[in-house]
């Protein structure tokens, strides 16, 4: 797995290096001192593993993370214990190391990395197989060895989450792993738009717009502020 490491402490980025060293399975290909240069980096190479730090000026590794297009798998590291809660409300984060890092903790973090690669590499309900049928506006998403049928128009909204999506229908929800540019590939464009970069709708199911949000169900769903113009053009207005 190729993996790049941001800190913007030298030091601390010759010790995690040296330690991700001792792992056959990962190789470093990248370090930054700095997130914005990482994101442009990830914007045109592929890359698996981040280790990030949480406190570099500016721009910090929450920032990062809630910037980046594609899912990764995250491995934090920071001085401070205190943001560990708020670490973990993100799907992506695999782990969460204070400095300074023994090898011992380091360990159990990479077992946790390989654990997590391991269990989606194995998921059963992955996107690729989902089969869909244009003539009858359905798809089948195959979960624990169960194909289950989703009927296209009965989708209320789409959201990613880390390296899965929650299709939300108007009965029932289901979890995959995939990401939301693959689905929204499979999806009717007159019917499904994305609004924000976490986010796609149906827009038939729309009840309410509020300024940047729109509610459908129960669910209140943000707008992204260039995904706007093209979801007001959607709506028929009088």
């Amino acid at each position: 797995m190729n993996c790049i490491i941001i800190d913007d402490e030298m030091m601390a980025r010759a010790v995690i290096a040296q330690m991700i060293s001792l792992h056959t399975k990962l190789t470093v290909v990248e370090e930054f001192s700095n997130a914005i240069e990482a994101i442009k980096y990830l914007n045109i190479n592929d890359v698996d593993v981040v280790f990030l730090d949480i406190h570099m000026p500016d721009f910090t590794g929450f920032d990062f993370i809630d910037t980046i297009k594609n899912p990764l798998k995250i491995v934090l590291i920071t001085s401070d214990k205190n943001y560990a809660i708020n670490a973990f409300e993100y799907d992506c984060i695999v782990d969460y190391l204070v400095k300074p890092i023994t090898e011992e903790r380091f360990e159990r973090a990479m077992q946790k990395l390989n654990w997590r690669v391991e269990t989606s590499k194995n998921n059963n309900a992955s996107i690729d197989n989902i089969t869909s049928n244009e003539k009858t506006n359905e798809f089948y998403i195959n979960i624990s060895n169960r194909l289950i049928k989703i009927d296209i128009p009965t989708i209320t909204l789409i959201k990613a989450k880390g390296d899965y999506i929650s299709i939300k229908t108007d009965t029932n929800s289901f979890t995959v792993h995939t990401t939301l540019k693959k689905i929204e590939a499979k999806l009717p464009k007159d019917l499904f738009l994305k609004i924000h970069r976490s986010y796609i709708i149906n827009t038939k199911k729309i009840i309410d717009i509020e300024d940047n949000s729109v509610l459908i169900g129960k669910d209140v769903i943000p707008v992204s502020r260039g995904n706007k113009p093209e979801l007001m053009k959607r709506l028929n207005l009088l």
